[in-house]
Parts: C-alpha cells; sequence; structure tokens
C-alpha cells in the first residue's frame, strides 16, 4: 500500500492522460515528455549512438528505422527513413514490420529501440527483413535485457509483462499494448540455437548488454525524473565501472544481426 502510494505520487501528470496505449494522438504526450526530462533524454541519445555506429560499415541503402514513434533519432541521422504501424505525425511512412513495403534486397538497415517486444509474430518479422535488406544488411535493436535486476524492475514497476516462459510472440493486444518485454531474450538468448537453425540467412554479430540505471532513474515515460538533471554524467560514469557486472545488472541489450552474404 505504501508503495503504490508511493508510485502514485511520482506519476508524471501527463500519464494520467493516456487511457489507450494505442491511440495514435499520444505520440503528443510522449514527444513533450522525452523533450523535457533531460535524463531521459540524453539515454535515448545514447541508445541512437549505439544504432549508429553498428550500421557504419553497412552497405549502400536506405536505412528504415521501425517503430519511430517518439523517435528522435532522424535529429542525428537525416538521411533515416522513419516509420510506425500507427499514424503519427512526423512519420515518413506507416507499415507494420511484419509486411513491408520494401523490393526485395534493397534495405541496408532496420534499427529500433523497444519495438522488437512489441511485434505479435517474430518470425514474421524475420522472415520480411530478410527479403528487405541487402546482403551484408543489418538489423541493430535495443531492447529490455533479463538480468537479475532487470527482472525486478521489470516485473514490479512495469506494466508490460515480462513472460520468460513465452514463445516468439504473443496473442493479445495492439500495436503498443501488446507486449512481451522478455521476447528478445527468449529468441536470441533462451532460444539462440533455434533461431539460427531457423533462420540461418541470419547471424547474430553481436548482444551487448548495458545501463542498469540511467533509464529507470529518469523515471521513463510514466514517472517523474528520480535525480537532477546536472548528476547525469555521473550516473554514466557509474554505469561504465559497473560494465563487468553488466550480466547481472543491465536492464537493456543491443542486439546486432547481420543478413549473411551468400555469394562470398
Amino acid at each position: 500500500m505504501v508503495l503504490a502510494t508511493l508510485l502514485n505520487q511520482l506519476r508524471l501528470p501527463e500519464s494520467f492522460e493516456i487511457s489507450d496505449l494505442d491511440e495514435p494522438a499520444n505520440i503528443h504526450i510522449l514527444r513533450k515528455i522525452i523533450q523535457r526530462k533531460p535524463f531521459l533524454y540524453n539515454t535515448y541519445r545514447s541508445f541512437y549512438h549505439q544504432l549508429l555506429r553498428a550500421i557504419e560499415q553497412v552497405p549502400e541503402g536506405e536505412v528504415v528505422e521501425l517503430g519511430s514513434g517518439a523517435s528522435f533519432l532522424q535529429k542525428y541521422a537525416p538521411q533515416i527513413t522513419t516509420s510506425d504501424v500507427l499514424p503519427y505525425e512526423g512519420v515518413d511512412r506507416v507499415f507494420s514490420a511484419l509486411d513491408m513495403p520494401f523490393s526485395d534486397s534493397t534495405v541496408a538497415a532496420f534499427v529500433m529501440v523497444d519495438v522488437f517486444h512489441h511485434l505479435q509474430d517474430s518470425r514474421q518479422f524475420f522472415q520480411a527483413a530478410l527479403r528487405c535488406l541487402k546482403p551484408g544488411g543489418k538489423i541493430v535493436m535495443v531492447e529490455p535485457a533479463n538480468t537479475a535486476w532487470s527482472r525486478f524492475v521489470y516485473t514490479n514497476f512495469h506494466h508490460e509483462p515480462f513472460e520468460t516462459r513465452g514463445w516468439w510472440g504473443f496473442d493479445t493486444g495492439g500495436p503498443l499494448s501488446g507486449a512481451n518485454m522478455a521476447l528478445p531474450w527468449i529468441v536470441f538468448c533462451r532460444d539462440r540455437r533455434q533461431f539460427q537453425a531457423e533462420f540461418p540467412g541470419l547471424r547474430i554479430c553481436t548482444i551487448r548488454i548495458h545501463t542498469p540505471f540511467r533509464y529507470l532513474l529518469s523515471g521513463g515515460l510514466s514517472f517523474r525524473q528520480l535525480l537532477p538533471s546536472w548528476t547525469y554524467p555521473l550516473v554514466e560514469a557509474i554505469e561504465s565501472l559497473l560494465t563487468p557486472v553488466n550480466s547481472y545488472l543491465g536492464m537493456f541489450m543491443t542486439i546486432e544481426l547481420e543478413k549473411i552474404d551468400s555469394t562470398k
């Protein structure tokens, strides 16, 4: 009861305005929250820099951000095509990641932050991405990790389910309300051998666990920022020192996949 009262007091006033997670009009609220919370803004910026570094060597071609929503990645890479399954204002293209409107072997990379765990059928996504990607093209994503710390946080303080016994998708929910935060771990860690057997055309390049505290201290999209903005560099430095124990503490992981060039 005391914890519930405290969390309610920490909630952002704007969060009470969101009753339907799948309502496109929410984008104005979400963008406003990100822009006025330096901890959250800088955390997302660090994610975007990871994505951009990972695709520096991809073949020439279109780079597509999936599930752009309130993202500001295009600010740092204007050439990127933004997209979403919902018709958000300012998004370049509207389509489902399970049925993408690109010609075969034309896309250099797909990048996304906190999108994969909202895909209702990950196998369908991999099939679509493989068709669209150029040989040597990449899929790079930042997603929830499954560590002792992240499990505690996600299962106790987050509205989305974190079901480690789940399958490669889920049956209910809309584009944003449907989710399993453990889905990336299920596919790329728990079932890694199965993924490699089913999709030999996609190679797992790296899986890096990171960011134990910054997003939590930012309050995310629902709660107030917990520390003064000037402490962000200090927290970032502490996280850097804790890198060796990220397998226990990290809340996010960056997953980098590459389409194998069968001609080599």
